[in-house]
């Protein structure tokens, strides 16, 4: 039976979902738009505000009678925190109700399992919150990401080569910092980003090319982690069991071959690189020519299974031009049983911090799902 105070949350939840979906509304066309009587408008209106999710804005132009008064949403009402954690160097940022980052920060710091290095980490993200000047209370939570898999609750890390961190709980960091904190595998992050800021993805693969390959799974506009949380990792699909040997202790995955270090030479750089490739240099297009191929190989596999969008992101995707996917894809038509005429892989959206920014939005959804 639905409840007067049932009603009551629904007419507060809609309000605030509608300013939030819009950069400013009067309070008459709030009343339009939920079909609500002004006093109800009214009174959810000054509850807002006394909570300070919305604001007023100004006023509207009008020809005729008194100006209406501009309500908006207050986008450092609620903030979170994305940690990206790599061997040698952290990156961390502040994202608002938007999803908007508002300061950054990145930092060389050695990944250890010492108590030095979770101290170390942890004062620096409390300075980070502090330089916000933000209150305790508008701080939803501290998303760690980590080049591993993580549980399903983000509590322990349940496979870490690369870091050598299998079994790292998150208390280790939560000991110190005084808010939420959880763990997320580094590619789903990619992925939420690209989920945040597409609505049109429904069902896809994401892959993310950077000096390690990470995938992740997204069906119904959700990341599918399944059962044990192994779902998307087709970095360790076996491309060649005689290949190189790969850090998961078997020889031929995908990371072996499609990575951004299975690319680069010593010392060589992605700038470096590209920059050969495209003054046409001879080495360097034959190299280039056999990475795509067996990226080509990788993706015509990954697509028979599952018939869906294919997303290029990760740190090699700035780097890919429309040449590249043109011949990305004829390489896998050639080799596909099942050849598509439509062109299915495509370049991510999200910005060059994805990683962090998906590391925070999980905390910004959770809060919004939850008004």
């Amino acid at each position: 039976m639905v409840t007067f105070k049932d009603i009551k949350n629904s007419n507060y939840s809609a309000i605030f979902h509608l300013i939030y979906h819009n950069e400013k509304l009067s309070k008459q066309e709030i009343a339009h738009q939920l079909q609500l009587s002004l006093p109800t408008i009214t009174q959810n209106l000054v509850k807002l505000e006394k909570e300070q999710l919305i604001e007023k804005s100004g006023q509207f132009q009008s020809s005729v009678g008194r100006r209406a008064t501009a309500y908006a949403l207050r986008p450092e009402a609620r903030i979170s925190i994305g940690v990206e954690i790599q061997r040698n160097s952290i990156r961390m940022l502040a994202v608002n109700l938007l999803g908007h980052v508002f300061q950054e920060t990145e930092f060389s710091l050695r990944f250890a399992q010492e108590d030095h290095y979770f101290r170390t980490l942890c004062n620096k993200v409390k300075a980070f919150i502090d330089s916000l000047e933000v209150s305790k209370e508008q701080v939803l939570g501290i998303g760690f990401a980590v080049q591993a898999l993580t549980t399903k609750d983000g509590k322990e890390i349940i496979y870490g080569k690369i870091l050598d961190c299998t079994g790292l709980r998150i208390e280790r960091f939560s000991t110190y910092l005084d808010y939420p904190c959880r763990f997320l595998h580094d590619a789903k992050c990619a992925a939420t980003t690209e989920l945040w800021i597409r609505n049109d993805i429904g069902d896809a693969i994401y892959l993310s090319i950077g000096m390690h390959l990470g995938g992740a799974i997204i069906i119904h506009n959700q990341i599918e982690m399944g059962n044990e949380g192994y779902s998307g990792t087709v970095e360790h699909m076996t491309i060649d069991p005689n290949g190189p040997p790969c850090y998961c202790g078997k020889k031929g995955c995908m990371e072996t071959f499609c990575s951004v270090s299975a690319l680069l030479r010593e010392e060589e750089t992605l700038d470096s690189f590209f920059s050969e490739l495209r003054e046409g240099v001879t080495s360097y297009v034959l190299r280039w020519d056999d990475f795509l191929k067996h990226l080509a190989f990788s993706i015509g596999n990954v697509h028979q299974v599952i018939d869906r969008e294919v997303i290029l992101g990760g740190h090699l995707s700035p780097y890919l031009i429309e040449q590249d996917i043109d011949i990305l894809h004829d390489k896998i038509r050639k080799q596909a049983a099942f050849p598509s005429k439509e062109s299915f892989v495509h370049l991510s959206r999200s910005p060059k911090n994805g990683v962090p920014v998906g590391a925070a939005l999980p905390f910004i959804m959770d809060f919004i799902y939850s008004i």
